[in-house]
């Protein structure tokens, strides 16, 4: 499916985790239902899964305010917040919802009983929450947001067929976003283009770093990563100044500043992390047996407006199916 879209029009989801707790079937059997939000922090793909999950709760029957409790708790991207905000939720709801792989990590060190349902992680077993995608083991289960990297990357080098060097920037202290820059480095080189690979460690780094990469690169990858969806504003300001064409790992990052990605839609995904939660709350599923998820929707996304102020036809871009 190909989407085209101008800036601001372009409307895709974001990721969460549950976990279940001692009054679960009580509250099942009065048809109500408290919930628990762990957020990572705030950007477009992770509320975007939020939302889906809360959706498809609502066209469940359980509707916020009703019949479904909500405490929603978003750490801001502060460690010490995640450790306070698990305490806080743990053994208080029906399940919690966690959005990111930080806020699962920071879930799992404070319960292991408690049934944890994640969203917007990449490589759970990499991560240490599950001991396979097929048989999480633990009381853990979730949707993973891994991304059709070599298709992503197929896009790019469609877009910009005479790069000879591609960027690529991530911050180094997210796994997920690491995983992700590997596998595009990867498959890029195994093109016959060159590398180049910058990171950042915080929002306050992506201005000086994007300006130097973009000043010897002749296109920019960039997986799902928190901190570069945050600031995509300024990552916009500096590609259309140097003229780069920029594929972003998620749709919600094209909305904000990218060219193009080819991936999945946020919201779908928080909508099957819910679908899974229901499993375990109503139907008394275990987590350690409810295997992982993958998204089975991918989408052409464009950026209409960044096309043009490159000089792009948004026609010529297509999928890379």
């Amino acid at each position: 499916m190909k989407k085209q879209l101008a800036m601001g029009l372009i409307t895709l989801a974001t990721g969460l985790v549950l976990a279940a707790c001692g009054n679960s079937t009580e509250s099942g059997q009065d048809n109500e239902m408290a919930i628990g939000i762990l957020q990572y922090m705030e950007h477009d793909s992770l509320s975007s899964a939020r939302e889906g999950f809360l959706k498809e709760l609502e066209e469940e029957g359980y509707v916020e305010g009703e019949n479904l409790t909500v405490d929603y708790q978003n750490a801001q991207g502060d460690q010490a917040n995640l450790q306070s905000m698990s305490e806080r939720l743990v053994g208080e709801n029906d399940a919690i919802l966690a959005i990111a792989t930080p806020a699962v990590q920071a879930l799992a060190n404070v319960t292991t009983e408690d049934p944890i349902l994640f969203t917007a992680v990449t490589d759970p077993v990499d991560a240490g929450l599950v001991e396979s995608n097929e048989e999480p083991g633990m009381n853990i289960s979730g949707t993973s947001d891994i991304v059709p990297i070599e298709e992503q990357v197929a896009l790019l080098l469609s877009i910009a067929p005479e790069a000879n060097t591609v960027g690529i920037i991530y911050n180094s202290s997210e796994p997920n976003s690491k995983i992700q820059a590997d596998m595009a480095q990867k498959s890029i080189e195994a093109k016959g283009v060159d590398v180049k690979v910058l990171t950042v460690t915080t929002t306050n780094d992506v201005q000086q770093v994007m300006t130097t990469l973009a000043q010897e690169v002749e296109a920019v990858y960039i997986p799902t990563d928190n901190t570069m969806a945050s600031t995509m504003p300024t990552i916009k300001e500096i590609t259309l100044e140097y003229q780069l064409p920029v594929v972003a790992g998620a749709a919600e990052m094209v909305e904000t500043g990218a060219l193009a990605t080819y991936g999945i839609n946020y919201e779908d995904l928080g909508r099957q992390t819910a679908k899974m939660a229901l499993k375990i709350i109503k139907d008394g599923a275990d987590p350690a047996e409810l295997p992982v998820e993958t998204s089975n929707k991918l989408e052409l996304v464009i950026n209409e407006e960044i096309a043009e102020a490159l000089g792009i036809d948004p026609a010529s871009i297509v999928s890379p199916e």
